[in-house]
């Protein structure tokens, strides 16, 4: 009786188990027919997007270092800067419409654009329905799987990208002896060649070596001879039984009851400042060593160290917020059932976690950060270049880094930042005669581009001849030091790039008439004012969005100074800029102004809302610290109203989270994943805009990485704030998230917190130190210090 009693039990919790949704799998129950139902895959550099089709079966590949172009010329305009005092005359005499012309003037090419790699193809000999059809992609261990029945017999394919072994993995079973036959082919949008050689499928081609100016659709790319970055994708597969045969441009399996296909890529990239075509890699012999070294390998053990290797970052942060009563749904559907307004608390927690594996799939290569489509992308032409845009978006895609546990995968970008520092000096010199340090723009690329863009003067100013990303960039260094303790990086690396910055900006900025420090051109990205006299222009002075980001790039410099206890002379120079710096200003709305003047704008609900920097991602303005300012950000968050997409709506999270209210932060988390039908499914009644796609990728629309990477930071920013001296608990917890527990959430000074609360209240906090050091605990009124060494941690029942 008592063993029943303990069967039916375990019988009742695995049925639980089995129902509950998880918060660690998206699946569905049909195959992907868009890009935007897909599932994908990456180790850091190379990319699949899995459409797990039954009869056929469809993988995008990408491969983070191939672009179009190669070394960027920085002296491309060198006599741009004499444009300069022309355009502050114009401005001084308050001649906006002068100005804006003026200022195309100051203007280079645009970026290059990341490139598609190929489509394999997986071709089935027997074509009919497949039912129980599961497909899913596992955020625990980084693998999707795809099963299904056709004639009797359960066919199942689990794929993975591993990082360790630089290889892509397909293994396809079937549970009767001899029945797997298909064939494999490849496929390039690129310049290529496709030949079977010794039973591997190889298809080597290169990429275009210009920029696709004014990203419209090019019948074709121009070829030159012998320039541009090349790629290499082999394809060998590795079979218990059946023959493996091959035609000119197929690989063919027939009879097998299992087979393992390696797919193993490579480019020709050897670094921002190296020719890809004489001075790149050799593409095809790293190609075909990663290959065989996998290949002769047990799959048991590649795929044991993929695992391994990437749970070591996954495994850090785990998230509970409390019971949930949402039904087992395809993701799909529960996206759909969400968007209705319905409870799926475990959804939110989804929507987290595969922010966190979306950035260490596709951040893991120096100095070539997760890009706009992060790693994947299948177009020949790819929204926006698939570019790094400078004024919100690559710096978006980091904002998880730190907090969520993975500074790892903040190095790509750092890295980066450091390559744009040596472009960088001759856009200064050129663009803006300014001889020290360096400056970066509003678009970059695989090349470190800095310059200015809008093609020579054919584009707007309003996003063309924006100037300050190296403010913005410098601010991660800070970020990467201040979280990991890291003094030898910040004294090596980050302090010379940081203090660069902050030089440019002191001989860049002038004074105005009353003897504040402004910059002169500026323009506030993307948006546009309207002046009392109703002209609609972008070129202006002393731009609030400068200010915000030199007052924190000068700000996290001086830090960095005091750190090292070094350049106190620069030290110095900064302080006193920042303290002649025009202040902010609160207009007539109680608002805080964007412009100069208190102006309208052309779009009071614009996208942007970059005047608001100081708030977040930097931390000058705090309810605290600073009430007026943090109330006139309030009314600004609130005339610009909720609706929004994609990153911005990812920003303005955060920004309602630093104003510690949970629950408007919550309300747009929630929009944040609107279901939106894939951008070529045709409906009845298409659900269009803004939120969130089929397999949770971000709808700006179209797919743009960023807000997914925004969304899953907004969920840290509400549970854990910190600066230099102390760690908020739980500041902007919404009452949706009453109960609730997280682990591995990361705060400035090296610290690392896991807590307990429930009913809206902190119940016990366990804080660990990685460096050692003190900090001050905050949840609602209560406070308490805690000094820890380098390893020790403390539990507090608070």
């Amino acid at each position: 009786m008592k063993s029943n009693s303990i069967k039916i039990f375990f019988i009742f919790l695995f049925t639980i188990k089995m129902s509950a949704q998880s918060s660690h799998v998206l699946w569905y129950s049909q195959p992907a027919e868009f890009f935007e139902e897909s599932l994908v895959l990456g180790n850091g550099k190379m990319g699949a997007t899995v459409f797990g089709g039954a009869n056929s079966d469809k993988i995008y590949l990408n491969d983070i270092t191939l672009w179009s172009g190669e070394p960027v010329n920085a002296n491309m305009n060198p006599e741009a800067y004499k444009n300069i005092p022309a355009i502050r005359e114009a401005l001084q005499n308050e001649n906006y419409k002068l100005a804006e012309e003026l200022n195309k003037k100051v203007q280079g090419k645009n970026s290059e654009s990341f490139s598609p790699l190929g489509t394999l193809e997986i071709n089935n000999e027997e074509k009919g329905k497949a039912v129980n059809y599961r497909r899913e992609l596992d955020l625990s261990n980084a693998i999707s799987k795809v099963s299904y029945e056709m004639a009797g017999i359960k066919y199942t394919r689990e794929y993975f990208v591993s990082a360790p072994d630089q290889i892509m993995i397909i293994k396809l079973t079937s549970d009767q002896k001899g029945a797997l036959n298909f064939n494999i082919n490849l496929k390039s949008l690129l310049k290529s060649n496709v030949e079977v050689r010794n039973n591997m499928l190889v298809m080597t081609g290169s990429a275009p070596i210009h920029e696709n100016a004014g990203y419209a659709v090019l019948p074709k790319y121009l070829d030159i001879k012998d320039r541009g970055t090349r790629f290499t994708t082999l394809i060998q597969i590795k079979k218990t039984d059946g023959k493996i045969t091959n035609s000119r441009e197929s690989l063919i399996l027939k009879d097998a009851t299992e087979a393992i296909i390696y797919v193993s890529v490579a480019t020709s990239f050897n670094g921002f400042d190296k020719n890809p075509a004489t001075e790149g890699v050799e593409d095809v012999a790293i190609a075909l060593q990663n290959l065989n070294k996998a290949f002769s390998k047990p799959f048991d053990k590649v795929k044991e160290f993929h695992i391994a290797d990437y749970q070591k970052f996954y495994n850090r942060v785990t998230l509970d917020l409390g019971k949930t009563t949402a039904p087992d749904l395809p993701t799909d559907e529960r996206l759909l059932r969400y968007s209705e307004g319905k409870e799926d608390k475990n959804l939110e927690i989804l929507y987290f976690n595969y922010g966190r594996y979306l950035l260490i799939s596709s951040s893991r290569t120096l100095g070539v950060p997760a890009n706009l489509q992060g790693i994947w992308n299948p177009h020949l032409n790819p929204p926006w270049s698939s570019n790094y845009t400078m004024n919100i978006n690559l710096e978006e895609n980091y904002w998880l880094a730190e907090n969520t546990n993975l500074s790892e995968m903040h190095l790509p970008l750092l890295s980066f930042i450091k390559n744009l520092s040596v472009t960088g000096k001759t856009s200064a010199k050129t663009f803006y005669g300014v001889n020290k340090g360096w400056s970066a723009s509003h678009n970059s690329d695989i090349w470190a581009m800095t310059n200015p863009v809008g093609q020579f003067g054919k584009e707007d100013p309003m996003w063309a001849c924006w100037n300050t990303a190296g403010a913005w960039l410098s601010t991660h260094i800070w970020e990467h030091y201040v979280f990991s303790q890291d003094k030898k990086y910040l004294k090596n690396e980050g302090y010379p790039i940081m203090k660069g910055a902050s030089q440019f900006f002191l001989e860049w900025m002038v004074t105005d008439k009353n003897g504040n420090l402004i910059t002169s051109p500026s323009t506030s990205p993307e948006n546009q004012y309207l002046t009392p006299d109703g002209f609609v222009g972008a070129t202006m002075y002393g731009g609030t969005a400068d200010l915000a980001m030199i007052r924190e790039c000068f700000d996290k410099t001086i830090k960095a100074s005091e750190v090292l206890n070094s350049d106190a002379e620069f030290r110095t120079k900064l302080e006193t800029a920042l303290s002649k710096m025009y202040p902010y200003q609160i207009g007539k709305k109680g608002n805080l102004q964007e412009w100069y003047f208190d102006w309208e704008d052309k779009d009071p609900r614009h996208r942007h809302q970059s005047q608001l920097f100081g708030l977040f991602p930097g931390d000058h303005i705090t309810p605290l610290k600073t009430p007026d300012l943090a109330e006139a950000s309030r009314k600004t968050l609130e005339i610009k109203g909720d609706e929004t997409t994609g990153w911005s709506k990812g920003w303005r999270i955060n920004l309602w989270a630093r104003l510690w209210d949970g629950n408007r932060a919550y309300k747009m988390y929630r929009e944040l994943l609107r279901y939106v039908d894939p951008d070529g499914k045709k409906t009845e009644k298409p659900r269009r805009g803004g939120g969130t796609y089929p397999n949770l990728m971000d709808a700006h629309p179209p797919f743009q990485i960023d807000g997914n990477f925004g969304g899953a930071a907004a969920v840290a920013e509400m549970l854990v704030q910190s600066d230099e001296n102390e760690i908020r608990l739980l500041p902007a917890l919404p009452d949706a998230w009453e109960t609730g527990s997280v682990k591995g959430i990361c705060a400035r000074g090296g610290f690392e917190i896991a807590m307990e609360w429930q009913n809206k209240t902190l119940k016990k906090v366990i804080i660990f130190s990685k460096t050692g050091g003190t900090t001050i605990l905050i949840s609602g009124d209560k406070k308490q210090t805690i000094t820890l060494k380098k390893g020790e941690q403390s539990e507090i029942n608070w």
